[in-house]
């Protein structure tokens, strides 16, 4: 895949990494329930909890690939980029999120 002029924008990385934060706060919470010897039940929610998270983090990212990645290449002529995004929301989609 080339290189993007702009990675994220300002906004989008703040935001990402705002919910990369809450998520690992939420994975150290897992950990404690586990030590703690909380009901499977409890701790499957929180995966579930923790899966949607990320999942919305990846929807996130690949929306700000669309905005400054894909279509300045795909208006510059550049067709490949929609093949090579294609392949980046394939493996995306493989998480089974």
């Amino acid at each position: 895949m080339n290189k993007c002029d702009v990675y994220l924008s300002d906004e989008a990385m703040k935001e990402l990494l705002s919910r990369l934060s809450k998520i690992e706060g939420q994975i150290r919470g897992i950990q404690k329930m586990i030590k703690n010897k909380r009901s499977c039940d409890d701790i499957l929610v929180q995966i579930s909890a923790i899966r949607s998270a990320l999942k919305s983090v990846g929807e996130r990212l690949l929306e700000e690939h669309v905005e400054f990645c894909v279509k300045p290449r795909v208006e510059a002529g550049d067709i490949k980029a929609l093949e090579d995004f294609l392949q980046a929301v394939k493996k995306f989609s493989k998480g089974g999120c």
